[in-house]
């Protein structure tokens, strides 16, 4: 069945499932879009600019590839995961050997709560920093940011971090359904932050992670729909975060029988509703790194769609981290409008040259902009507030030089913080690696979830002072 798209007042979609080789050549050269069996285009859509037509050809190119790789990508991450925890389960690779050859091998359990992602050996760090406490202008961010990086892993562990070492509790972990690729590829979960008076939740969206071609051919699907009055916002987020192929953006759905169909939005929406309804003065966060940052903002935004007054009341904060372009122009405007109408702060932290808060491109050919207060890095953590972090679109050749250069120096701290800022920051062989290969792609490097965490604990409390926002220039 076909989308219902009576709640879009244009849309672009791409479905590379159905591209031939032979149609995908042929939109490098008409500008009839809508013409073409894996574009579906409202009818007054034509792409008469050439970039843009190039840019979805590259999109579907490379979803291609990505549904083409999926399993050997899949085989590798998981070989890689398994590796590391094998020898760290074993304590070092010399005893994983020496155990190998006496037959006791200790083999890890990926459901444990010992078991690390990928992702998870690029920073270790379990506990959150003691000398941010409640009250404190940064701690919804610490521990967003926490958060956002416990969202990488398993249920088992995530669950023991949260009760054993933050003395907090878990509320669950979620995978979601995605109608469009028919499978559970969004995940997040939630906690809370309770005391006598203090009652905060913490909903927090899981980033795309390296190995996962579903969720990088969310990222790269640069599909869109217009809300009327509303604007532009990338198709690919929306599908993750719950629209649904036959009806759309709907205020109230059917339950499904079948728990693991359940669309992430939907769920935890009323999931928010029977937990804050249980106290009239407790309040929630949402949060997310990468990917799980542009669901951190569209949740709310669909929110304002369907007028969900008491959940937009009881949203205390929107804390984001690295994350990507999610709209146009006339989406940030309404964001920015809405978000201050219901006394809302947005919270959009930028680290270094991470690369990802630079795409997809704002320019005429994709119409992305970034809209909120952008808390942006230095790699010395020295934060500021900005209208758009520097170099916005990240490829360009007269700034290339300036980040291999910050990118040696950022590989030069990493022997060093540990002497400058205590034992707690001091980083791992996996990233160090990675700094490596960062002196060539400095903004891969720069978009670990490590440096993310360290801005939210060397940063200063001052950015997060009520100010008037910049405003998106016309």
């Amino acid at each position: 069945m076909a989308c219902d798209k009576s709640f879009s007042s244009s849309y672009m979609l791409l479905k590379p499932e159905e591209v031939r080789f032979f149609d995908l050549i042929h939109i490098l050269f008409s500008s009839d879009i809508e013409k073409r069996k894996f574009v579906d285009a409202s009818e007054s859509t034509t792409e008469v600019n050439f970039r843009r037509r190039w840019l979805m050809f590259v999109s579907i190119l490379t979803q291609k590839f990505l549904q083409f790789v999926a399993k050997p990508l899949s085989f590798v991450g998981s070989t890689t995961e398994m590796g590391l925890n094998l020898v760290s389960s074993n304590r070092n690779f010399f005893v994983l050997l020496l155990n190998a050859f006496r037959g006791n091998v200790v083999k890890p359990d990926k459901t444990s709560a010992s078991f690390l992602s990928f992702l998870g050996y690029w920073d270790k760090r379990v506990q959150l920093d003691s000398s941010i406490e409640r009250g404190d202008g940064k701690y919804n961010a610490a521990l967003s940011m926490m958060a956002s990086k416990a969202s990488y892993e398993n249920e088992a562990y995530i669950e023991a971090i949260v009760k054993d070492h933050w003395n907090m509790e878990f509320l669950g972990f979620y995978d979601f359904w995605n109608d469009y690729q028919e499978k559970a590829t969004t995940q997040a979960f939630l906690l809370r932050d309770k005391t006598a008076d203090y009652d905060t939740i913490v909903v927090a969206f899981r980033g795309t992670e390296p190995f996962d071609s579903d969720a990088w051919c969310s990222d790269f699907d640069i599909s869109w729909y217009e809300l009327e009055g509303v604007g532009k916002i990338h198709g690919g987020f929306m599908k993750s975060l719950g629209l649904q192929k036959n009806v759309g953006w709907p205020k109230n759905i059917t339950k499904k029988d079948d728990s693991h169909q359940d669309l992430a939005y939907y769920a935890i929406r009323e999931m928010l509703k029977e937990l804050l309804g249980k106290n009239e003065k407790a309040r929630y966060i949402i949060t997310g790194h990468s990917f799980g940052g542009a669901l951190s903002i569209l949740f709310p935004a669909i929110l304002i769609l369907h007028e969900e007054k008491l959940l937009l009341e009881r949203l205390d904060g929107i804390y984001t981290f690295g994350q990507p372009r999610v709209g146009d122009q006339t989406f940030g405007k309404f964001m920015e409008q809405n978000l201050k109408d219901h006394n809302i702060r947005y919270f959009r932290f930028v680290y270094g040259n991470d690369m990802v808060p630079r795409l997809p491109y704002d320019d005429e050919a994709l119409m992305f902009k970034h809209f909120g207060t952008c808390l942006y890095y230095d790699r010395f953590y020295e934060g500021k507030i900005v209208e758009e972090e520097p170099n916005k679109n990240y490829f360009s050749p007269l700034g290339a030089i300036p980040m291999m250069i910050n990118a040696f120096f950022e590989l030069i701290r990493s022997f060093t913080i540990k002497y400058k800022k205590g034992p707690e920051y001091q980083e791992g062989s996996v990233l160090r690696l990675f700094r490596i290969i960062g002196l060539v792609i400095p903004g891969i490097p720069a978009h670990s979830t490590l440096d993310y965490v360290n801005a939210t604990r060397l940063g200063s409390s001052e950015l997060f002072l009520p100010h008037k926002d910049p405003e998106i220039p016309n």
